[in-house]
């Protein structure tokens, strides 16, 4: 079989598992949404690409002693809910902007077996519908314990927390002042920190 070296080879009709994902031998981004490829629809702005730097410098700096460490896109995180964990059974790996995982044992050298505790996701205009409906949903069903989604051009952080298998909504912050954490509570997240260099 001839080996896949652009997305334009696939049938995006058809189910694959991460064991197809990782044959293929382009070097385009994409993600697998329950056995679905998504693609990566554009570059992310300067705005994204600041509030990541932004957050993962933060959170590396509080977890530098800690047992849990924070993780940077692209990382493949493959999902396990209603799967085996061999490569030809997972149908989920998606690559969230930041996650924070403190089982380190779900760290292997591909990146991120079983679900992160805690998951950033910093909307671009092409990744809002998908980060706040079809990601969260996925997330809430495989266990992450919270989720952030960050406005850039808004200036807004939405928090929320596991319940059961649903997130609820923790609170919305758009002003100065002190963003909480539930997976770090000892961590105290400056709002204007997240936005610092944003023109």
């Amino acid at each position: 079989m001839a080996p896949i070296t652009d997305i334009s080879q696939l049938d995006l009709s058809k189910t694959y598992s991460y064991a197809d994902y990782l044959t293929w031998q382009f070097t385009e981004y994409v993600e697998l949404i329950k056995g679905k490829v998504l693609r990566k629809m554009s570059a992310p702005t300067t705005h994204h690409q600041e509030v990541v730097g932004n957050l993962h410098l933060t959170l590396g700096n509080h977890l530098r002693r800690s047992s849990c460490k924070v993780f940077l896109a692209p990382f493949d995180v493959r999902l396990l809910k209603a799967t085996g964990n061999g490569d030809a059974q997972i149908k989920t790996v998606v690559q969230p902007d930041l996650c924070v995982v403190c089982d380190l044992s779900k760290i292997d050298a591909a990146g991120c077996l079983g679900a992160p505790d805690w998951v950033i996701e910093v909307i671009s205009p092409s990744t809002a519908r998908l980060d706040m409906s079809v990601k969260s949903i996925l997330y809430a069903e495989n266990g992450v314990r919270e989720y952030w989604i960050v406005y850039p051009n808004e200036r807004i952080v939405t928090t929320y927390g596991l319940r059961g298998e649903e997130f609820k909504l923790l609170e919305t912050y758009a002003q100065p002042g002190l963003i909480p954490s539930l997976v770090l509570p000892e961590l105290q997240m400056e709002w204007a920190d997240v936005f610092e260099g944003l023109g």
